[in-house]
């Protein structure tokens, strides 16, 4: 049986110092190498089934979610599921939403002049839910500095005034037990900590598809898609099909096998092994002086006042984030401790 260092590192070989994983992923072997051949198939006149892969990828994020694949939507971008889910709001409704979220969360409920949404701090979105509350809209962990959002308390405040939720999981999803069941939509972009390419992005929606009406709907949202290609579609998908984008092929053929690395080693030694490496991190910025945003539980790190050195790690082999001045630093399963250790020595300089 292979252990978790011999199938990563049978995957992964990194020529520098990649700790930006927030940004984007490293492509497992495997991937690339599907990738290749679904390309050079098609260059000859003799693509691969890579509809098939869009629906290994769906059912293989649905395991990792914890919901049945009949749930999952597949498609490419956060920012269009949102804005699906704004579209379904009712006029007047209240979004309740995190400061300094991501945008593609939050934009497209502004973009609704008629809706109002409502922005407070992190820790008091829970408190922040009330009657008159139609949405609550939140990521898991938070991109610009890894702080991780009070689900639970979220969940449980949401179902007590009736509101939905909505988790973008994007910083979340790959090495953070998630259980999409617990809330109305989950959305997360795969090209982040699911190492897939970019072009590919999932939509979890309830076993009663929500008040969502599928404004997108394409041949491909079709019960029966080849019979859709023509016309109005006759029927749409009786499950979370409905609500696809026309798939990235190419994009699937190679998530579908990095989904299926991440199933093999399991979000749980994915976890540990990530926090692992944050801890040591955390240590080496205490002994050097340095205070990073608290979040606790993250993967991420952001370190404030020193955004200004990413391109001096950069130069120096180290890949890592300048966000809103803070250097944000993302350790997941390809890293090492001599990754770390590597980040330290360059920030003691």
């Amino acid at each position: 049986m292979e252990t978790f260092e011999t199938l990563v590192r049978a995957e992964f070989a990194p020529k520098n110092t990649y700790l930006n994983t927030a940004s984007t992923g490293l492509l497992p072997a495997r991937t690339v190498e599907a990738l290749r051949t679904a390309v050079e198939s098609a260059a000859v006149g003799q693509p691969t089934d890579m509809f098939a892969d869009v629906e290994a990828a769906r059912a293989s994020f649905a395991r990792l979610t914890g919901v049945p694949d009949r749930r999952v939507a597949a498609g490419a971008s956060v920012a269009v599921y949102t804005g699906l889910i704004a579209a379904s709001l009712p006029e007047g409704a209240e979004v309740v939403t995190a400061e300094g979220d991501f945008s593609s969360v939050v934009n497209p409920f502004h973009m609704r002049r008629d809706l109002r949404v409502r922005t407070v701090p992190l820790e008091r979105i829970a408190e922040s839910v009330g009657p008159g509350t139609a949405l609550v809209a939140v990521s898991a962990a938070q991109s610009a500095d890894g702080r991780i959002a009070d689900l639970s308390a979220i969940g449980a405040a949401a179902r007590e005034h009736g509101a939905r939720t909505y988790v973008d999981a994007s910083q979340a999803v790959g090495w953070l037990d998630l259980d999409a069941d617990a809330y109305d939509y989950v959305a997360a972009v795969a090209f982040k900590w699911l190492f897939c390419p970019r072009g590919v992005a999932f939509l979890v929606v309830p076993e009663d598809l929500g008040s969502l009406s599928p404004l997108f709907a394409g041949w491909v949202a079709g019960e029966e898609p080849w019979g859709s290609c023509y016309g109005p579609v006759a029927e749409l998908a009786r499950s979370a099909r409905r609500f696809d984008e026309s798939p990235a092929l190419f994009s699937y053929a190679g998530a579908r096998r990095s989904l299926e690395l991440l199933e093999e080693v399991g979000v749980a030694r994915v976890r540990a092994h990530d926090l692992a490496l944050a801890d040591r991190f955390l240590k080496g910025l205490g002994a050097l002086g340095h205070e990073p945003v608290a979040a606790p539980g993250s993967p991420i790190v952001s370190v404030p006042g020193l955004g200004h050195r990413q391109g001096e790690l950069s130069r120096a082999g180290v890949e890592v984030s300048n966000r809103a001045g803070n250097l944000r630093a993302a350790f997941h399963l390809y890293n090492t401790p001599a990754d770390v250790d590597r980040l330290l020595d360059v920030l003691s300089d």
